[in-house]
């Protein structure tokens, strides 16, 4: 994970993406919601700023990155991200979140469950990628 941090001159978007895509496909997704989520808290408190944690996006986008990394088995974060554009697109909850919902304390403080589109992998995924343009 290291040379992740080392190769990013600042660490977008794109780079908490392969993070986390590092992170699930080493230590799996359940795991990684663990790793991930502690290492966020950690550096918003460190940063003096804890509010700014959020469990759901948090986990949505951990459990997003591992879902299409346990599809793909691609070995190349590079080719991964090329496969999965979505996946670089910071409005990409949006598809699945109401922003009202994100915006809700619950939501912030434990895990909210999609309630504008359902997940990939809990529906049949063709009709999802049709609905939402994946």
């Amino acid at each position: 994970m290291a040379q992740v941090m080392a190769a990013a001159e600042r660490f977008g978007h794109r780079e908490h993406v392969h993070l986390t895509w590092l992170a699930v496909r080493r230590h799996g997704i359940p795991q990684a919601i663990d790793l991930i989520s502690d290492g966020i808290q950690r550096t918003a408190r460190y940063a003096g700023a804890p509010q700014k944690y959020h469990a759901t996006v948090s986990r949505a986008w951990i459990e997003l990155i591992g879902h299409h990394a346990s599809e793909t088995h691609e070995d190349n974060f590079a080719h991964f991200a090329d496969q999965n554009p979505a996946l670089l697109d910071k409005r990409l909850l949006n598809r699945f979140y109401h922003s009202a919902t994100l915006a809700g304390p619950h939501a912030k403080q434990g895990w909210v469950a999609p309630d504008r589109a359902p997940f990939p992998w809990t529906t049949g995924r063709q009709r999802l990628r049709r609905r939402i343009h994946w």
